[in-house]
């Protein structure tokens, strides 16, 4: 193999399918990224076994050509290049690649193309498109609340329902629920959902912020592999099998209290309580009054308390309901409405965050247990 690329090109690259390189191993070949020639580009390739991630880098072609390199070593010392052109070699005899830029040259030793885990190639399934704004919006607002714990696998993941030109999104810990709607490009062929890990769609997340063309999405036809296509990148994720709740069940139809409640203002008043819920237990306690506004207050014992109120429109009864502090944190922080609605019905029955006017999402979060 022999190509020329720019630093640039490669740096960004190897940033890009680094984040799917393996960390913590007994297959050392996955601590490597593999380097190919595709069609006059340059495709970097890494894999975890759970996720793989290619990218295309422009690049002059000389000769065609494969190899696997350790990803840490190559991507530190391509980063530590000059932003000038980078040319590489490499000797199929010896598999070993030797990099020149400017003034700079190495030699890296590597492995075999062949040696390298097969990245799956899906082809045909349910496909379907979607806006990366819309989509990144909604991983946002929902991949929070999977679970960390692998004592429930399937909630570890977030759950995708493709249903016409439709998709949602949902995630859930025992503790909270988070469910985001929004619409397809190009819909779906048929219907399907599948369990996406967290940490795929994190790396996906993080993908998007480039992205301005639809995304790509297919399910390959044994529904245990999803590919994401962006331009120049390609995401593929092995998915959880298994059942999802039925996150619908866990959607309260109902409330006697409801009151709309300013984004920026409750933000601000529960990041003041949360200094003192630190050293509680994480617990905010609120008093929803009628006419009056909803109280927001913490205790640390032997510490110190905290209370604010915020204006809120309350109809309804009074009510009081306490919550895990990180859990409104974690919503709050990430919402881009001005105005949103908390329905509450008992102090042991969950709370329920929704827009104003639409039913894009639902965040519910399970009370705490305190004295009053």
């Amino acid at each position: 193999m022999q190509v020329s690329c720019t630093q640039e090109n490669l740096s960004r690259g190897l940033g890009i399918v680094g984040r799917a390189v393996a960390t913590r191993t007994t297959l050392p070949i996955t601590n490597h990224v593999l380097i190919s020639t595709d069609n006059s580009r340059l495709r970097l390739s890494a894999t975890n076994l759970e996720i793989a991630i290619n990218c295309w880098i422009g690049t002059q072609v000389e000769e065609e050509g494969a190899i696997a390199i350790p990803s840490g070593l190559l991507t530190d010392f391509v980063n530590s290049l000059p932003s000038e052109n980078i040319d590489i070699k490499v000797a199929p005899q010896t598999q070993t690649m030797e990099i020149k830029c400017a003034k700079s040259e190495a030699r890296i030793s590597g492995q075999k193309a062949d040696e390298f885990p097969p990245i799956p190639r899906i082809g045909e399934g349910i496909t379907a498109k979607v806006d990366p704004r819309a989509l990144r919006n909604a991983i946002s607002q929902m991949v929070f609340a999977a679970a960390v714990d692998d004592s429930r696998p399937v909630l570890t993941g977030g759950y995708a329902q493709f249903s016409g030109d439709k998709l949602i999104l949902a995630a859930a810990d025992g503790f909270r629920l988070a469910v985001h709607n929004l619409g397809l490009v190009a819909p779906a062929g048929e219907e399907a959902g599948v369990i996406i890990p967290a940490r795929s769609l994190r790396e996906l997340d993080r993908l998007l912020r480039d992205q301005a063309d639809p995304v790509e999405i297919t399910i390959n036809p044994q529904r245990s592999q999803i590919l994401f296509r962006l331009k120049d990148v390609e995401i593929v994720s092995q998915l959880i099998q298994g059942n999802f709740p039925d996150y619908n069940q866990l959607i309260p139809q109902s409330h006697t209290t409801r009151a709309v409640i300013n984004v920026a203002e409750f933000l601000r008043a529960i990041k003041s309580a949360s200094v003192f819920a630190r050293d509680g237990s994480g617990i905010l306690k609120l008093m929803i009054t009628p006419g009056e506004g909803i109280q927001i207050s913490a205790r640390a014992e032997e510490v110190g308390d905290n209370e604010g109120t915020i204006d809120a429109e309350i109809e309804g009864q009074e009510a009081k309901i306490a919550f895990n502090s990180k859990y409104l944190m974690d919503i709050f922080t990430i919402l881009e409405d001005e105005k949103v609605a908390l329905e509450v019905t008992t102090p042991s029955s969950p709370g329920v965050f929704r827009p104003i006017g639409d039913d894009d999402w639902v965040q519910v979060v399970m009370p705490m247990f305190v004295q009053w």
